[in-house]
C-alpha cells in the first residue's frame, strides 16, 4: 500500500468538504424538505427504519426526483449519480458489468453472480441479466458501498444496490407520469392505491417505453435503438389483525427493444482465412450513430429467428413474491417467498459490420426461487439484533450461438445447464454502550453448491468440446465489526472491519475448451467514515476504505490455434484502496448544491500469469480512479407556481480494458491490443420544471441529456480476422448516447 495515498485521499476529502465538491448520500427531497433544513431522509439499509445520517455505512440514497432529472432509465445509470460506481454493457449486449469501488466480475455470459448484489423489494436478483427491467413505481434507491452478507440474502464483495418500490396506501389515490423526447422516445407509467376493503390495500403500477432509435445501419440506412417495453406490477396488503400483515406482488414485463450497435474504432479489414473472397474493408466509423449489422439465412433458422431480424431482444421476467409480517411483541417475524423466472433471447452483431464474424444469440431460460425468513428485536433497550436463513435454489438453461462464417466458415453452439443451491444463516446484533456510543457485530455462515451440466460446443456439426460436467461446493463465513461514535449531536463517525465472499462459478463462454471452476473471492474491508450534519442546511459525509483480497476472480483470455478464448482465474493477493466525500446544501432560499467525489486505485499484489507468461504482479487493476458530480438547481416562487432549474453533471475517469491479455515484448514491456483504453469523459444534463408553489399535483418539464453532446464510450473490445498471427482488425466501441432533449409531464391526485 503506498502510504501517501490514503493522505492525499484525506487531503481530498477536506478540499472537497470545504470547496464544495461532494454530493451527500441523502440529497433532499425537492418537494418535501422545509427551507433552509435537510429532509432527514430514512432508508432500511440494516433492515430496520432508520435515518441515514445514523447509519454506519457509506450509502447514497437517490429519489424519483433525482432518477427523473438525471435521466435515470435503467440500473446501468446510476453509474451517472453514484461515486465509486460503474455498470457497463457487456460488448453493448443486455448482460451488465458492475463495479463498485473497484470491485467487480466481468462476464458476457449469464450464470455467474455478479460482485454487486441487486434486489428489488428486499428480493435478490440471483443474475445480473435480471436487472435489466424497467424501473418504475419508485420510492427510493439506496446503494450501498462495501461487502455486504450479515443481513441480506446475497452475500457480496462489492456493495448492494436496493430498489424500493412504492406499497399499497389506505388512502386512494394516482398518478400518471408521460416524457416524450428526441428521436421519438416515449415512455409512461401510471399507478393507482388505495383501500379496496376493511384491512386490505392494492396498488396497481404500470410502465411503458417506446421508440428513441438514435443509430442507423451504415450500409443500408436502416434505423436501431428502438424501445419496446411493457412492465407491470399487482400489489395486495392484508392486514387480518393487528400485528399482523401479509402482502402479495405479482409483477410481469415484456421486452422487445433494439439493441444498441457498436461503432468500428478502427478500420476493418476482412479476415484472409475466410472460406469465401474477402470483401471490401470498412473505414473507421466517425460517427456515434451508425454501427452494422447482417445475418445469414441459415444462422437465422437455426436460432429460430427472422432473417430480417435487427439486434435486439425478446425477454420476459414474471413472478410473484409474498412478505408476511409478525409482531410477536419481543420479536417481530419476516418471511419473504419468492419465485422468478427470466427468458432471454437476444441477437447482437459484435462484429458490427455486414460480414459475419461474431454474430451472437443467446437463448436463456432462468428459474430461482427464494425464501429468506429473519427475526428481528422490538425492545427499546441498548441491545438490538436481527438473525435469519436464506435460501436459494436456481436453474439456468443457456444456449450460446455464434455465426463465425467469415471467418471459419461455420457456425457454433454453446449450451450447457446450471444448478444452483445456496443456504445461509445471517445475524447481527447492535449495542448501545452509551448515549453516544455503540457497537455493532455481525456473522453469516452460508454453503452453496453449483453444478454446470454437460457442457458442449458444437462447431460446423461437430463437437469442438465436451460434453463435460463440473461441480463446486464452498462453505465460507462473512462478518462484520464495527464502532460507532456520535461526536455530538449530528456528527457520527464511525470504523469497521467487514469480510464479503462471492461465490465461485464457472467459464461458460468458451468454444474450443473447457476451463476448470474458479473458487470463491474473499475481501476483507477496512473503513473509517463521517457524516455530519455541520448546520440544519449543510451536510458532508466521507469515507476512507482499504480493501484486501484474496482470489479476486478476473477475466483472462487465453490464445489457441484457434485464436483467443476467455477464462476465469483467481488471482492470489491484491488490494483496493479510496474514498468518497459528498454534500449536500440547501439553504432556503431556493438554492440547492449537492456534489460527490470518488477516488480509488488497486493492484496485483502476488504472481498472477496469463498463458502467454505475463506476471501481472505489482500492475495496477484495471478500473476507473476518479468519479465526481453534482447538481446545482434553484427555485423561484411566480405568483401561485415555482420554477425550478437544475443541471447536474458526472465524470468519468479513463481507464485500460486489458482483462489479463498483454503479452511481453523482447524487452519485457506489457502491451495489449491496440486502442482499448477508455478515455474520460464528462456527462451533464438540464431541465426547467415548472409546478405549483404548494401541494405539487401536478408538474411540466423541459429537460435536455448530454447537453454538450459529448462524444464517448461505455467499454470496448475486440474480435480476432487471423488467428495466427493474432490480429486485432476488428476494434469496436459501445458508444453512448448524444445529446438528446424533451418534455416530462407529472400528475397525481
Amino acid at each position: 500500500m503506498n502510504r501517501g495515498t490514503p493522505l492525499c485521499i484525506a487531503f481530498s476529502i477536506a478540499i472537497g468538504a470545504t470547496l464544495g465538491i461532494a454530493r451527500a448520500d441523502t440529497p433532499p427531497s425537492k418537494s418535501t424538505a422545509e427551507p433552509g433544513k435537510l429532509e432527514d431522509v430514512i432508508v432500511t439499509a440494516q433492515r430496520r427504519e432508520e435515518s441515514a445520517q445514523n447509519v454506519g455505512i457509506a450509502l447514497s440514497v437517490l429519489s424519483p426526483d433525482t432518477l427523473r432529472d438525471t435521466g435515470v432509465e435503467k440500473v446501468n445509470d446510476l453509474q451517472n449519480v453514484t461515486p465509486s460506481l460503474e455498470v457497463e454493457p457487456a460488448f453493448s449486449s443486455g448482460q451488465p458489468q458492475f463495479r463498485l469501488r473497484g470491485v467487480g466480475f466481468i462476464d458476457y455470459t449469464s450464470n455467474n453472480t455478479a460482485a454487486v448484489g441487486v434486489s428489488v423489494d428486499e428480493v435478490p436478483l440471483r443474475f445480473p441479466i435480471q436487472t435489466q427491467g424497467a424501473l418504475f413505481d419508485l420510492s427510493r434507491v439506496e446503494v450501498l458501498r462495501g461487502p455486504q452478507g450479515t443481513l441480506y440474502g446475497l452475500n457480496t464483495t462489492g456493495g448492494a444496490v436496493n430498489f424500493i418500490i412504492n406499497r399499497p396506501t389506505a388512502e386512494t389515490h394516482a398518478g400518471v407520469s408521460v416524457d416524450y423526447g428526441s428521436f421519438g422516445a416515449l415512455s409512461a407509467e401510471g399507478f393507482v392505491s388505495g383501500s379496496l376493503a376493511p384491512g386490505l390495500f392494492g396498488r396497481l403500477s404500470l410502465a411503458t417505453e417506446q421508440g428513441g432509435a438514435w443509430q442507423w445501419n451504415r450500409t443500408t440506412g436502416q434505423k436501431l435503438g428502438d424501445k419496446d417495453k411493457i412492465s407491470g406490477r399487482a400489489q395486495l396488503e392484508w392486514l387480518p389483525t393487528s400485528g399482523v400483515s401479509a402482502r402479495l406482488t405479482l409483477y410481469s414485463s415484456i421486452d422487445k427493444s433494439d439493441a444498441y450497435g457498436t461503432q468500428l474504432i478502427a478500420p476493418f479489414q476482412p479476415s484472409p482465412y475466410s472460406p469465401t473472397p474477402p470483401g471490401p474493408v470498412i473505414p473507421a466509423d466517425t460517427s456515434p450513430y451508425v454501427t452494422g449489422w447482417s445475418l445469414t439465412p441459415a444462422f437465422a433458422q437455426t436460432v429460430g429467428i427472422s432473417p430480417n431480424t435487427k439486434p435486439g431482444v425478446d425477454n420476459s421476467n414474471n413472478g410473484a413474491n409474498l412478505h408476511v409480517n409478525v409482531d410477536l411483541g419481543a420479536v417481530k417475524l419476516t418471511s419473504i417467498t419468492s419465485f422468478d423466472k427470466f427468458v432471454r433471447r437476444e441477437f447482437v452483431d459484435w462484429d458490427a459490420t455486414q460480414y459475419d464474424e461474431s454474430d451472437v444469440y443467446f437463448h436463456d431460460d432462468v428459474t430461482v426461487f427464494s425464501e429468506e425468513a429473519r427475526l428481528a428485536s422490538t425492545g427499546v433497550g441498548p441491545f438490538s439484533w436481527v438473525a435469519g436463513v436464506y435460501y436459494a435454489n436456481d436453474k439456468l438453461v443457456e444456449n450460446f450461438f455464434g455465426d463465425f462464417s467469415a471467418i471459419y466458415g461455420a457456425s457454433a453452439l454453446t449450451n450447457y445447464t446450471q444448478f444452483s443451491h445456496s443456504l445461509g444463516l445471517f445475524a447481527q446484533g447492535t449495542y448501545q454502550f452509551t448515549d453516544r456510543l455503540k457497537g455493532i457485530l455481525g456473522v453469516r455462515p452460508d454453503r452453496e453448491t453449483r453444478d454446470l451440466e454437460n457442457l458442449q460446443t458444437l462447431f460446423g456439426g461437430g463437437v469442438a468440446s465436451g460434453p463435460e460436467s463440473q461441480s463446486i461446493e464452498s462453505t465460507n463465513v462473512s462478518g462484520k465489526a464495527e464502532l460507532d461514535f456520535e461526536v455530538q449531536k449530528g456528527t457520527l463517525v464511525y470504523g469497521s472491519i467487514s469480510r464479503g465472499v462471492k461465490s465461485g462459478g464457472f467459464t461458460a463462454h468458451n468454444l474450443t475448451a473447457a476451463s476448470p471452476p474458479f473458487a470463491p473471492e474473499k475481501l476483507l474491508a477496512y473503513e473509517l467514515g463521517i457524516k455530519a450534519d455541520v448546520t440544519p442546511a449543510f451536510r458532508v459525509n466521507g469515507a476512507l476504505f482499504y480493501y484486501d483480497y484474496t482470489d479476486q476472480q478476473v477475466l483472462s483470455k487465453f490464445l489457441t490455434l484457434n485464436g483467443y478464448i476467455g477464462s476465469f482465474i483467481n488471482a492470489p493477493k491484491s488490494h483496493i484502496e479510496g474514498g468518497e466525500a459528498e454534500i449536500t446544501w440547501a439553504p432556503g432560499n431556493g438554492f440547492e448544491l449537492s456534489q460527490y467525489l470518488g477516488y480509488k486505485e488497486g493492484k496485483y499484489t502476488a504472481d498472477v500469469f496469463n498463458s502467454n507468461g505475463s506476471n501481472f504482479n505489482g500492475r495496477d487493476i484495471d478500473f476507473p480512479k476518479l468519479s465526481y458530480g453534482g447538481e446545482i438547481a434553484y427555485g423561484l416562487p411566480i405568483g401561485g407556481y415555482r420554477l425550478r432549474g437544475e443541471i447536474n453533471y458526472s465524470y468519468h475517469d479513463n481507464y485500460d480494458q486489458v482483462f489479463l491479455l498483454e503479452t511481453a515484448d523482447a524487452t519485457g514491456h506489457l502491451q495489449g491490443p491496440p486502442q482499448f483504453q477508455i478515455d474520460s469523459y464528462w456527462l451533464a444534463n438540464a431541465s426547467i420544471a415548472l409546478s405549483p408553489d404548494s401541494g405539487k399535483s401536478w408538474s411540466v418539464s423541459i429537460w435536455v441529456h448530454n447537453v454538450t453532446n459529448q462524444r464517448y464510450f461505455l467499454t470496448k473490445n475486440f474480435f480476432l480476422t487471423s488467428p495466427t498471427p493474432p490480429v486485432f482488425s476488428n476494434n469496436i466501441g459501445a458508444a453512448g448516447q448524444p445529446i438528446t432533449a424533451g418534455l416530462h409531464f407529472d400528475w397525481s391526485f
